[in-house]
């Protein structure tokens, strides 16, 4: 189906059974508390996705039950993320096959490429697919930063359609708004920054607490593109202790207990990550159980127009 990147798109945890394996039951109760929420599409094996402990066989596992159970209602977007340009290529070839409606692409995964080297890999990964493609922007986390100046070679492509924004430089948007117009798609990819850069104008968020709290993340986004930036706003302010989970080198860990607390999901990782433990523990779920206790009632969310999308 059509990618048109706007709104939410979750970037969803992979749920793991007590033995290791995935616990597909469980994705799909998340999953469908996700679709009940109102998100827009959904992004498989990223960074919360623990996309680097993933087999090929459970990532296709994967792919294949989510686009079951959305039965074309949201497009399904398979994160590419690996060291070399053949094996990068080979998973492209695999989400194509598996029938994937987009792609979220890294730069190469622990070598740090240049300007040219970044460039060439993004195109060629584009030049393989026909699928829509956003291009993953997180120097902070993955010290590649993909510059305006490189964006505008990669236009040649026409399936680079969008930007996970995650610079955490919030003028950025406007920097490629002033560049490049509407030719991408702005998505904010740091949840601490969403509601800031959705008013600078990004299209959409590609968020990461959503997996614990969809319908207070969906209610943001809405509100936002409808103008209503005072309601917006104390919803905002409420979850801000909540979505600095996502900025922490374990916010797999901390999302994952807050999915387990609010009965959609488990917080079961995969090796080398270990659960939380002691003091660390409790300091998270103080957190959790505050937000949860205190979450703000919300409007009607779902009948909630986005002005934006209207006047495209």
């Amino acid at each position: 189906m059509k990618v048109n990147w706007r709104g939410i798109y979750p970037a969803l945890t992979t749920k793991f059974t007590s033995h290791d394996a995935l616990d597909l039951q469980l994705f799909e109760k998340n999953l469908q508390a996700q679709l009940d929420a109102g998100i827009d599409g959904i992004i498989l094996g990223g960074t919360l996705g623990e996309s680097s402990v993933l087999s090929t066989e459970e990532k296709e596992k994967l792919v294949k039950f989510a686009i079951d159970k959305v039965e074309g209602k949201i497009p399904v977007i398979l994160n590419i993320a690996e060291g070399s340009t053949r094996e990068a290529l080979q998973q492209v070839g695999y989400a194509n096959n598996w029938g994937a409606d987009g792609l979220m692409a890294l730069p190469p995964m622990r070598y740090k490429s240049d300007h040219r080297e970044t460039v060439q890999w993004f195109k060629t990964i584009a030049n393989a697919t026909d699928l829509p493609i956003i291009v993953y922007n997180n120097p902070i986390d993955y010290k590649t930063l993909i510059t305006l100046d490189m964006f505008d070679e990669m236009t040649e492509c026409k399936n680079i359609e969008a930007v996970k924004e995650s610079t955490r430089d919030v003028t950025n948007v406007t920097r490629m708004r002033n560049r490049f117009g509407n030719r991408y798609k702005i998505l904010c990819g740091v949840d601490t920054l969403a509601m800031e850069e959705l008013c600078l104008g990004a299209d959409g968020w590609v968020a990461g607490l959503v997996c614990a709290f969809p319908k207070e993340t969906v209610t943001v986004y809405r509100l936002v593109k409808a103008g209503r930036l005072e309601e917006a706003a104390k919803i905002y302010r409420w979850f801000m202790p909540l979505l600095e989970m996502d900025i922490h080198p374990k916010l797999v860990q901390y999302i994952k207990l807050a999915e387990e607390l609010e009965g959609i999901g488990s917080e079961a990782v995969r090796a080398p990550r270990l659960t939380l433990a002691g003091e660390e523990r409790e300091k998270i779920l103080r957190i959790i159980n505050e937000g949860s206790a205190s979450r703000p009632a919300l409007p009607d969310y779902l009948k909630i127009k986005d002005v934006e999308e209207e006047l495209v």
